[in-house]
């Protein structure tokens, strides 16, 4: 009995990948981090980046899912042939302006399609820019590359990776700047330009088997040193007698000498001395000295 032909539409059969992408995966924890480094001082409050698992899709599936309004900035990918598309949130652009620019940046969203501000432009390039340099440090550990912007777009359309029907793979890192609503960044490269990689990511991923200690260690100090505490410094300390305290009321001046020196406290314990001054328009104490340092 002779099996029956069946029809055959290229470009429709399943992803089959064959390169071993598990070091893709290290690397997007290796770049969270750098990346979280990168985005603390321009967001002005605590970051969290999770890299999220990489998916390997057709482009035309990863594009059908964007908005029609974000930053895709298109990176040639040196010595390897083909690009990178890093693609980044119009209203992760726009509260990141207002964040660092003294505001909270948790403002409503754009609701529709616009075109970035001046301000919005020149912000975007220092972030690309800079995610685009941590990429290539995280990068190094396996191959160094070295991106160079090819273009900026904000349509998808405009921004020519592959062909529709073409294998990406997709990093994406979710982004949440402190109290701000989380953002999606996804780095998108084509399938065909990793393929040189494979024997050089399937070795990285057995040296990495398991955490070493030296790792371990690391990833352990990290998340200390993340640890935020309680800091202050008392100016005074004036005593009143109980009858004083019973007769206070508005406009009563209490006298306060300051000390030469003033405690800084951590947690309650005292960590350093200094002396008051003013920095900038607002109090400020220099330390003069650290508890056990003579």
């Amino acid at each position: 009995m002779s099996a029956e032909p069946a029809p055959f539409r290229f470009g429709e059969a399943p992803v089959r990948t064959t390169v071993r992408l598990a070091g893709l995966d290290r690397l997007g924890d290796r770049l969270a981090r750098r990346v979280r480094l990168a985005i603390e001082p321009i967001a002005r409050t605590k970051t969290q980046v999770v890299a999220e698992p990489v998916v390997t899709q057709r482009f035309e599936a990863w594009t059908a899912t964007l908005p029609p309004f974000m930053s895709l900035s298109l990176y040639r990918l040196r010595p390897l042939k083909g690009s990178m598309l890093l693609a980044i949130e119009a209203d992760f652009v726009t509260r990141m302006v207002d964040a660092f620019y003294g505001g909270s940046g948790t403002g409503p969203a754009a609701t529709q399609a616009r075109e970035f501000t001046p301000a919005e432009e020149r912000l975007l390039g220092r972030i690309a820019d800079t995610l685009v340099e941590r990429l290539a440090e995280t990068w190094s550990e396996v191959t160094p590359l070295e991106p160079q912007l090819a273009a900026r777009e904000t349509n998808i359309d405009y921004a020519g990776l592959v062909r529709g029907d073409e294998t990406v793979v997709v990093q994406t890192l979710t982004v949440t700047p402190g109290t701000m609503a989380p953002t999606r960044i996804s780095i998108v490269y084509p399938f065909t330009a990793l393929r040189p990689l494979e024997p050089l990511l399937a070795a990285k991923t057995h040296e990495e088997s398991g955490p070493g200690d030296g790792e371990w260690r690391a990833q352990l100090t990290e998340a200390v040193m993340a640890v935020r505490l309680p800091v202050r410094s008392v100016l005074a300390r004036p005593e009143l007698s109980v009858a004083e305290l019973m007769a206070l009321k508005p406009g009563d001046v209490i006298p306060i000498t300051l000390a030469s020196t003033v405690p800084l406290t951590v947690a309650g314990r005292r960590l350093a001395s200094g002396t008051i001054g003013e920095r900038e328009g607002r109090a400020a104490l220099m330390i003069e000295q650290i508890e056990g340092q003579g």
